[in-house]
């Protein structure tokens, strides 16, 4: 069941659907790498700034795809508290450590030397190509939180009916496209392209912003 050619048809798609927040005192946060583009798609559309919001998954160890947890860039952390319990605790840890390293270094090397943008008092916009588990849609949710936004708003293309549920219990609303009960297991499988972007490319998008 494909949904969007790429990226750049599925960030066309959402803007359409988020035209009310033109003009407003909006800060549209992506989620790095995918989300970037769909990020700059909408920002372009609704002449608002952008910036990233970094948070990484951290994967099942026998299935990495699978998400069991998520860090963000200062070390807060959101699990499947069932799956945490099942794993090695000192391999979490390493885990962890890892994860939050690479959070780290994307900030720095995508947006270096520049200092995120506040949501304090603003409707902060949280955009990613796509969400599976949630948790790390979560973690940017609880992340953004801290700094006090008058509204937290989610834009994503494909999400399962079940996490839509969850994200709608955190957010002040998620604006989607399609919410399938039947989750095809993975957020590639509902784009013809769905190439992972390397840190060039980010860094080229972000480039102008």
């Amino acid at each position: 069941m494909i949904l969007f050619q790429n990226r750049e048809e599925a960030g066309e798609q959402l803007a359409q659907l988020l035209k009310d927040y033109q003009n407003t005192e909006t800060i549209v946060y992506a989620l790095p790498r995918g989300g970037v583009i769909l990020g700059k798609i909408i920002a372009e559309k609704l002449k608002t700034p952008l910036d990233l919001i970094i948070v990484r998954k951290i994967g099942h160890p026998s299935n990495p795809e699978y998400a069991i947890g998520a860090i963000s860039e200062n070390g807060a952390t959101l699990y499947n508290e069932t799956e945490k319990e099942s794993q090695d605790q000192a391999w979490l840890k390493q885990e962890e450590a890892k994860e939050q390293a690479e959070a780290i270094r994307r900030r720095h090397r995508y947006l270096p030397e520049k200092k995120m943008i506040s949501a304090k008092n603003k409707i902060a916009l949280l955009v990613d190509d796509g969400i599976a588990t949630g948790l790390t849609m979560l973690l940017a949710i609880k992340e953004i939180k801290k700094q006090k936004p008058k509204k937290i708003i989610v834009a994503i293309p494909v999400i399962p009916g079940d996490t839509l549920i969850k994200l709608q219990a955190n957010a002040d609303k998620v604006i989607f496209i399609e919410a399938p009960q039947l989750f095809l297991g993975a957020i590639g499988a509902y784009y013809s392209d769905f190439s992972q972007l390397a840190d060039e490319t980010v860094i080229s998008i972000l480039k102008n912003n």
